[in-house]
């Protein structure tokens, strides 16, 4: 697609999402009047039916929410593990990665959304209700909509692994085969859901009529949840962790988020002058490679729930740690890797209103398709995101009763002077601090915008989908010098095609806040759009 169909330009309002539909339906909203936090509730329900692959009701969620003054705070919605775990020997030794048994925390994107809507209607004075800003996505289940090219690759990717995924294949192939392009998506079971969520509200989905119906569900299924755990399924209310980048901050999620380790790598990032290194050149991938080992080592070993483990956030984002770290990055030779992989897919959500306010926001189901299972005959795709766990007793992320497991997700935002500047996030799991190193530093290192620095080739340093090897994986449109000369530094080094889907879809906004002029963007390798509100028409 055209970059002219994929940026967008603004002074009134900009969203950006992984689906045109989803975009538009935030779009609306904000030409209806609402806000960053209203838009965003908006576009997640539409993804989690346009995009049932990466979003789900059944999934977890995370808002970082800036007013106008330039206050932030983070909703962290992480489903807990249950309160009464099944037997370890249940599972051979490790946790299943799909399937009930892998339904071992509840999803929390729920709550996300409803605290962040009385926010909205308590503190910004949101006009929307809750019923309008569930209707679009009400309307394209029962109504339909055209099957993007994202899901098309994943229900195709995922083809031979259908007896694992039984919600799936069933509900969303055409008589045994992958839709054809444009085909026709309904989701009416799904869309009952959703109706019964804008008539009784979001905690019905906890601890009423639908509570009951999905605790049933799951137990039927054998997931070990009962009603009791998503009862007590509450997002957090935190302030975010930030860190001094180039004159500005950067912000992201607390533990048992992997925000910190971004915050990691861009500060000592910092601690190197990228005005005197070329950007996309052998020393570029080299240096932010280098620095995401260095991060992922401290992640791998302290991330995780911290209120059952500790975790030493000021210790671990503090000047003197980063200078250490910072000594061990050789320019000329790589340290060697590999390192433990973590897989993931999720969904970028970015809104901006005129007023100054913005959010940013990720929603995920854990793997593409999640469990695999669908609960009952509500319609809802539970995630997997319990199958993070470790059964090591040594190991920080260790399961446990009424524990939240390491999550890969951060979403983030750029301030200058106290006010947002950037809003970024990306789907890929263990790619979302390189993808997102590579995004920031083009953006505010190299002063790209937003589309230019979303279509740039990327790398992803571990195993893949596709790629089981601990290699370095560079897109082939990296130039030829560049493999050759990360060769000689000891990369082990594999190619992946030029704008691949397996490198992540971030979006990104640039907000000047001086002129309130808005960009957008969505990764070129996705189904995503920006958009912005146009100008007004003037007055006759």
């Amino acid at each position: 697609m055209p970059a002219d169909t994929r940026s967008a330009t603004s002074r009134h309002g900009m969203v950006t999402s992984p689906h045109v539909l989803a975009s538009q339906a935030g779009l609306d909203v904000l030409a209806a009047g609402g806000n960053a936090i209203e838009a965003a509730i908006a576009i997640a329900c539409c993804l989690y039916v346009t995009y049932p692959h990466f979003a789900g009701l059944g999934g977890d969620a995370f808002m970082l929410i800036a007013d106008k003054a330039g206050k932030v705070h983070t909703l962290s919605g992480i489903g807990q593990a249950p309160q009464q775990l099944p037997a370890h020997s249940g599972y051979g030794g490790a946790i299943p990665l799909r399937g009930p048994q892998s339904m071992l925390t509840s999803a929390a994107a729920v709550d996300v959304l409803g605290q962040a809507f009385e926010t909205s209607r308590d503190t910004w004075a949101g006009p929307h209700s809750w019923q309008q800003l569930l209707s679009p996505a009400i309307a394209l289940a029962r109504e339909g909509f055209a099957i993007s090219e994202s899901e098309r690759f994943w229900l195709d990717f995922r083809l031979q692994e259908a007896a694992s995924l039984p919600g799936v294949y069933p509900a969303y192939l055409a008589d045994g085969a992958v839709p054809a392009a444009q085909s026709l998506r309904r989701q009416p079971a799904l869309a009952t859901t959703l109706e019964t969520l804008a008539a009784r509200g979001y905690r019905d989905f906890y601890d009423g009529q639908l509570a009951a119906t999905l605790a049933q569900g799951l137990a039927q299924a054998g997931s070990p949840l009962r009603a009791a755990d998503l009862a007590a399924t509450r997002a957090r209310v935190e302030a975010p962790l930030s860190i001094a980048y180039r004159g500005g901050s950067l912000l992201a999620h607390r533990p048992p988020t992997q925000g910190i380790t971004t915050l990691e790598i861009m500060g000592l990032l910092q601690r190197f002058d990228l005005q005197r290194v070329k950007e996309g050149s052998a020393d570029y991938y080299h240096l932010l490679v280098e620095a995401v080992k260095q991060a992922f080592i401290d992640r791998n070993r302290f991330v995780a729930d911290p209120d059952q483990v500790e975790v030493p956030v000021e210790r671990l984002l503090s000047a003197a740690h980063l200078d250490a770290r910072a000594q061990h990055i050789r320019m000329d030779r790589a340290l060697p890797w590999p390192q433990p992989f973590q897989t993931g897919d999720t969904a970028f959500i970015g809104a901006a209103d005129s007023a100054g306010n913005a959010v940013s926001m990720l929603v995920t189901v854990y793997f593409d398709w999640g469990s695999g299972v669908q609960v009952g005959d509500t319609g809802v795709l539970w995630h997997n995101r319990g199958a993070a766990f470790s059964l090591d007793p040594n190991h920080p992320n260790c399961l446990a009763p009424g524990k939240r497991p390491f999550h890969t997700l951060n979403p983030g935002m750029y301030l200058q002077n106290g006010k947002p500047t950037i809003l970024y996030g990306t789907q890929g799991a263990d790619g979302q601090p390189q993808t997102l190193a590579a995004i920031l530093t083009r953006m505010i290192d190299y002063g790209m915008d937003p589309y230019t620095a979303l279509a740039r080739p990327r790398f992803l340093l571990g195993k893949t989908f596709s790629d089981a090897r601990d290699s370095l994986k560079l897109e082939e449109d990296v130039p030829e010098d560049v493999f050759t000369e990360l060769a000689r530094r000891g990369h082990g080094l594999s190619r992946i095609p030029a704008q691949s889907p397996l490198m992540g879809h971030p979006g990104a906004i640039r907000l000047d806040p001086a002129t309130g002029s808005m960009q957008g963007a969505h990764d070129p390798r996705s189904d995503g759009r920006a958009l912005g509100l146009p100008e007004p028409n003037p007055a006759p």
